[in-house]
């Protein structure tokens, strides 16, 4: 058993297709199939069924890939480990990021971390929390920048910053009045207000569904998005109000735009650098760790704490 033959069989898992499969691998179709029959003659078990449509694990198959993926995670630890000894500079590391994070924060840590290290070369992945969680637990990312809490316990975490929650109004709500003093608004108060929030599976919207279930009750989502961007587009356009973290108050310019009203609670949502439990953490990774820490730290009026961790 090769190396190879574990990789061929986790990109057939993936893509559940031969030739989608073998374009990634950069092998060709006949050379894939005939590693595959190689490898299962070898261990005595079919791998995959195959059908006119589509290539799918069978129950031996499915174990297998997992094993595979461990296996080939740790070869990559072991490789970061001995790349590391050796004093080598040059690096590849997978960031995942939420994408509210990746439009307003990375923009801020990525040019100093490359004017650092120019021959680490950074691959970003934005996705939602649940998978990105995924990701980091089975290895294909490095890291990921969430925020608190995490749901798979595979996952280890370092806190970076605390950020406040603040709310988004229309411009015409009766809220909107007291910008003019920015008085905090008690979230009780929001009860019977129409609620716009990102889509489940994203962890912003898990801590809307708290904050609002800490004041007793359970918000009115009226409309979901993907993208925090048309959340607020919704609130300015008077669809409905929202919380969204502080960083997104900032740097719009559109005539339309919500109010932002910080609430009687001052909550705040802790971001946080996930990694996989027991993983090795590689000098890029903690490079790119203390340089995220670092430009926060130094980073004034985005509405964060420096709090314990930092």
């Amino acid at each position: 058993m090769e190396l190879r033959q574990l990789q061929y069989a986790l990109q057939i898992a993936i893509d559940k297709n031969f030739s989608r499969a073998a374009e990634k691998l950069h092998i060709a179709q006949p050379s894939l199939s005939q590693q595959l029959s190689k490898l299962e003659k070898e261990i005595g078990v079919l791998l995959f069924q195959r059908t006119t449509n589509s290539v799918e694990a069978t129950h031996a198959g499915s174990l297998f890939v997992e094993k595979a993926q461990k296996i080939l995670d740790m070869v990559e630890q072991l490789k970061q480990e001995m790349e590391d000894i050796s004093q080598m500079r040059k690096g590849r590391l997978v960031v995942g990021s939420l994408p509210i994070t990746g439009a307003h924060l990375l923009p801020l840590v990525l040019p100093v971390f490359q004017k650092r290290y120019p021959e680490i070369d950074i691959v970003l992945v934005e996705e939602t929390t649940s998978n990105l969680e995924h990701l980091t637990a089975s290895g294909q990312a490095d890291i990921s920048l969430l925020s608190l809490p995490l749901i798979d316990d595979a996952l280890a975490y370092e806190p970076v910053i605390e950020e406040e929650i603040v709310l988004a109004v229309p411009q015409h709500h009766p809220l909107a009045e007291r910008s003019a003093e920015a008085e905090p608004v008690d979230i009780a108060l929001l009860q019977h207000e129409p609620f716009i929030a990102l889509k489940k599976g994203q962890g912003f919207r898990q801590i809307t569904v708290e904050l609002c279930s800490d004041a007793g009750f359970t918000p009115r989502i009226v409309f979901e998005s993907s993208n925090i961007e048309t959340v607020q587009s919704l609130v300015a356009a008077g669809m409905g109000i929202a919380m969204v973290p502080h960083m997104v108050s900032r740097g719009r310019w559109s005539e339309l735009v919500p109010v932002y009203l910080p609430l009687q609670t001052r909550p705040c949502r802790t971001l946080v650098v996930a990694y996989k439990k027991g993983r090795y953490l590689s000098k890029a990774v903690e490079a790119f760790m203390d340089t995220f820490r670092e430009v926060m730290t130094s980073a004034e009026g985005f509405g964060f704490s420096k709090g314990s961790p930092l």
